[in-house]
């Protein structure tokens, strides 16, 4: 996130500077817009499936790439103990701003203390970026876990943006796994550095865990193609 477009456009919401939403695309789809106001949702506005998120959340939590705080807040306001983290310096102040107690700007691999809930929601499985890094995201977050701790995870199957009209698939065997993507985000005319995002099917998210000695199971399914997991050990 060299420019923080994402920081910049959440910060111009809060500060009652919106005019615009942030676009975003990937190399399989076009440009979408990612409403602003989404982003600064309620829990009544939330998907079920973070909903239930939040629900099973318990004891010290750790919430990766918290935005604007959206959970966070939530969780604060039952009386858990929360702390949140994003690589976006525009996250973190508004986060702040917003009224969450602990926040830092900061990447998963840097952090370090132990926590009984640690949560990655809206396709947290992106912040592993290719499939070749999941173990090392992985035996970190094992880290960080108490002995009875959970991973609260979410992403999606993918596959379907491969369909053709007939119901066949056009994926390339040869080509990295499917659910690799380069992403693209921009606002108000400025183009954000393109990143590497992951979205990873349940079976594949399983067997990676089960790898470096995780369990994992599906706690839900959402309304489009996406699913809760929780990881423990």
């Amino acid at each position: 996130m060299n420019k923080d477009l994402f920081g910049k456009a959440l910060q111009d919401y809060f500060n009652n500077n919106y005019t615009e939403d942030l676009i975003t695309s990937t190399n399989i789809s076009g440009e979408d817009e990612l409403p602003l106001p989404y982003l600064f949702r309620s829990y009544a506005e939330m998907p079920k499936l973070e909903q239930k998120a939040l629900q099973l959340a318990k004891g010290k939590i750790l919430d990766v790439g918290c935005g604007s705080g959206s959970h966070s807040l939530y969780l604060q306001e039952k009386g858990l103990t929360v702390k949140a983290i994003d690589i976006s310096e525009g996250a973190v102040n508004v986060a702040k701003q917003r009224g969450v107690t602990q926040v830092e700007q900061k990447d998963i691999l840097d952090e370090t203390e132990t926590f009984d809930t640690i949560l990655l929601l809206m396709n947290g499985t992106g912040i592993f970026q290719k499939t070749s890094q999941v173990s090392t995201y992985l035996n970190h977050l094992k880290s960080l876990l108490t002995p009875t701790g959970q991973i609260l995870i979410d992403s999606s199957d993918i596959k379907y943006m491969y369909e053709d009209d007939d119901g066949g698939l056009w994926i390339d065997t040869n080509a990295n796994y499917y659910g690799e993507l380069d992403y693209y985000l921009s606002y108000k005319g400025e183009d954000e550095e393109p990143m590497k995002w992951l979205y990873l099917d349940f079976e594949q998210l399983k067997l990676a865990c089960e790898a470096v000695g995780l369990q994992c199971e599906k706690v839900m399914d959402g309304e489009h193609f996406d699913y809760l997991a929780r990881i423990n050990q």
